[in-house]
């Protein structure tokens, strides 16, 4: 008699987020939206955070998942894994932010950051809309291993619905953790 063998077994690999490491530093962030001097930075928690797990949030607030491999939920840390060369999609991954939904009431600037892990040298499209605001750190994005990668949406008022996007252009396969937006880091200028 044959045993029926799991097609994807659950997978046992913990992800340690801290070696996740951010392609801005809030003090990035500073030269992108301001004049530098000394510098005080106080962070802020996510206003949402999206996952294999969880692909809503409030409001139009969600995910669009492009040309995935495998979405592997029972796993010790869920990820969606994707592979351009087995796609005849680029494979990407998409936040729909809606500012309202979460009782946001005035114009604002967020960080859309996505938390990736690259098996190689791997070529990305970071890129996005903020309505009438601005969108800065956009472009190509060469990654390799863990990382964080930030779009910077600036302006945006609180109805619009605005979105980021990272979409592989060319190299290998990689793990898609999570995707959070957030107020920038309250940096103070002394």
């Amino acid at each position: 008699m044959s045993k029926v063998r799991e097609i994807e077994p659950f997978d046992k690999r913990s992800i340690d987020l801290t070696k996740f490491k951010p392609d801005l530093t809030a003090k990035d962030i500073k030269k992108l939206l301001g004049p530098v001097g000394t510098i005080s930075i106080f962070p802020f928690l996510p206003i949402e955070t999206l996952r294999p797990t969880k692909t809503i949030g409030r409001g139009r607030t969600n995910l669009t998942i492009i040309a995935p491999t495998i979405v592997q939920i029972d796993a010790a840390a869920p990820f969606a894994s994707f592979d351009r060369r087995t796609q005849s999609r680029k494979p990407a991954i998409q936040m729909h932010f809606q500012p309202s939904g979460y009782g946001i009431t005035s114009v604002a600037t967020y960080i859309m950051e996505f938390t990736i892990q690259a098996f190689g040298q791997s070529t990305f499209t970071l890129d996005g809309s903020a309505g009438p605001g601005t969108v800065l750190n956009n472009g190509t994005k060469v990654l390799n291993g863990p990382t964080r990668v930030s779009l910077v949406l600036q302006n945006v008022p609180p109805s619009q619905e605005t979105f980021g996007f990272l979409e592989q252009s060319s190299g290998g396969s990689w793990n898609w953790v999570s995707v959070q937006v957030r107020f920038p880091d309250l940096v103070a200028t002394l």
